[in-house]
């Protein structure tokens, strides 16, 4: 197993994010110049590489395992699964449901609209530039998502996206076909792992989230997996938290490929 390491926050690139991952997995760090221009244009240009690098790991038969900073590199995963000649569904694991847009956001976060872009909101932004086909919302699972505003409620209320707790991720719930995971490490409680920029409170435990993981890689239909580790760069981590957890999730996708 290898990692593609995507130290970025949005477009903002972030050396000292400080992901501690385990020794001996093979990690090719990821970085591209960003054109000096609109927010929608620098997103584009690292999405396409990303998207570049995951057809090119889909076509050499590996299944591509990102690390990052937030989930809207996902937009970027989706894409280059397509190119590949794939067609993913989407589990969203996340306390948020990230399902904002430019018209409804009250605090202007674009981190805040990944799922909502995948989606195929305002293409001309996002999903345009990267020809990427926008799943159809009944093969979404949106996982958790206990901190949702107004809007995001509204969406869903009408949408076909499917919501499950944590604890309700089975092999029956998942969508079919070949399977994206985005896993927004901020779905743990706060008190489970420190320093997150967005903590929401009511989450799960460790035990918890390892255990939906779980039923996601033994389903033996992932296609690629982003680990987005949400939590405020240049921070140390205390007691190793952080560690134990990122090892013990690389551990399990690594024991799933046999």
């Amino acid at each position: 197993m290898s990692v593609l390491y995507v130290p970025y926050h949005l477009d903002e690139h972030q050396p000292d994010l400080n992901v501690p991952l385990p020794g001996g997995v093979p990690v090719a760090e990821f970085a591209v110049e960003l054109p000096g221009a609109d927010v929608w244009s620098r997103l584009g240009r690292l999405y396409d590489a990303v998207a570049t690098t995951v057809e090119r790991a889909v076509r050499a038969g590996e299944r591509p395992v990102v690390v990052s900073g937030d989930c809207t590199v996902s937009i970027g995963m989706t894409a280059g699964l397509q190119r590949a000649g794939l067609d993913p569904s989407i589990v969203w694991i996340d306390a948020h449901g990230d399902l904002q847009t430019p018209e409804t956001t009250t605090s202007g976060y674009l981190g805040g609209m990944a799922l909502r872009f995948l989606l195929g909101y305002r293409p001309r932004d996002v999903a345009g530039r990267l020809a990427l086909r926008p799943p159809p919302e009944d093969r979404v699972l949106l996982v958790d998502a206990r901190d949702l505003d107004p809007p995001e409620a509204g969406y869903l209320a009408s949408s076909g996206v499917t919501r499950a707790g944590l604890d309700e991720v089975t092999s029956e719930s998942l969508p079919p076909g070949p399977l994206l995971l985005n896993l927004d490490l901020d779905v743990l409680d706060p008190s489970c792992l420190p320093g997150l920029r967005y903590p929401a409170a009511g989450g799960p435990d460790v035990p918890a989230l390892l255990r939906a993981v779980r039923v996601v890689l033994g389903s033996g239909r992932l296609a690629a997996l982003n680990l987005a580790c949400t939590w405020h760069p240049g921070r140390d981590d205390p007691g190793g938290v952080r560690e134990r957890l990122v090892a013990a999730i690389l551990a399990d996708l690594r024991d799933s490929a046999g």
